[in-house]
């Protein structure tokens, strides 16, 4: 089997590399491209000769403009990465009879209530991030290739920067910190997410599956549990102090604050739980808690 991965140098491409290489021969492409191959999702011709040039049976698309706050002012950038360049990865995949991969995000929802989402729920984007990713999702759906479309959430990995890591950073300059409280999801890693696509193209690839039962869609993938940027905060702060790691301000010293003192250019969801149950059920997986996987980065970073 033969898999084209685009944004491979990303935090959840990177984790395909490794998690792929065991399904088959992995032709994995960053923006710069090689060999005479484009893995820019800003050349959309370019990307259209490359699927025809390698001849997947499978395309994993890994990268994306995800600046929301700054795709506020760059609007057509965004819609050419997350949406124009999904489509035309899409109708290649059509043309081959190729499975295509593709990672979203719970920015589509509105973020309303507190109950987690379902892929039926209706969408109601926010921001212009959220409307180009929703774009794509569509453009997927459109082109009638066979798909897998992965709503997650709140990302993170060992490699690049993220979340914890400003955390640890600012916690060590500073004396006490203020953290949003009132926005709720899952931090999921992007080893979760990677190992996830690897067991879903196992399942829907011949042998695993014979018939034209295999199911193309979308799924909602997140760690277990759900907390707040508050509660992550705090809990990463306990982490590193419980491995020594030296700090000014510790998670007590972890201020809660609402979302209105914290003003961005793109408006965030307050409610990013995303139901996983679909996924879990269809393909046979149990997603673990979020803390596991934290736990796990830290370690890997303290």
């Amino acid at each position: 089997m033969k898999i084209l991965l685009l944004g491979k140098n990303g935090q959840v491409g990177w984790e395909l590399q490794r998690s792929l290489a065991v399904l088959g021969e992995v032709v994995a492409l960053d923006r710069h491209g090689e060999d005479g191959l484009c893995g820019d999702l800003s050349d959309l011709a370019g990307l259209a000769r490359t699927v025809q040039s390698v001849q997947p049976q499978v395309i994993v698309n890994a990268a994306a403009y995800t600046a929301v706050d700054k795709a506020e002012s760059e609007s057509e950038l965004a819609r050419t990465l997350n949406a124009l360049a999904p489509g035309v990865l899409a109708q290649e995949a059509a043309r081959l009879n190729a499975w295509l991969i593709h990672y979203s995000t719970d920015y589509v929802f509105d973020g309303s209530g507190s109950t987690p989402w379902k892929e039926s729920d209706p969408t109601g984007p926010l921001s212009v991030y959220g409307r180009t990713k929703l774009e794509g999702e569509q453009a997927l759906a459109d082109s009638g290739c066979r798909h897998l479309i992965f709503r997650t959430s709140w990302v993170y990995g060992v490699r690049g920067g993220n979340f914890a890591k400003t955390m640890l950073r600012l916690a060590a300059e500073r004396e006490q910190l203020n953290v949003i409280d009132d926005q709720i999801g899952a931090p999921t890693g992007a080893d979760l997410l990677a190992d996830v696509t690897a067991q879903a193209i196992r399942h829907v690839l011949p042998p695993m599956r014979r018939n034209d039962l295999a199911p193309s869609g979308i799924y909602h993938v997140a760690a277990a549990g759900e907390t707040s940027w508050h509660g992550y905060a705090r809990f990463v702060l306990a982490q590193a102090q419980a491995a020594g790691r030296a700090l000014k301000a510790g998670p007590e010293q972890v201020q809660a604050i609402p979302s209105a003192a914290y003003p961005t250019p793109a408006k965030r969801p307050h409610n990013s739980r995303l139901d996983t149950s679909r996924l879990r059920n269809t393909f046979g997986l149990s997603l673990p808690c979020w803390q596991d996987g934290v736990k796990r980065m830290l370690a890997e970073t303290l």
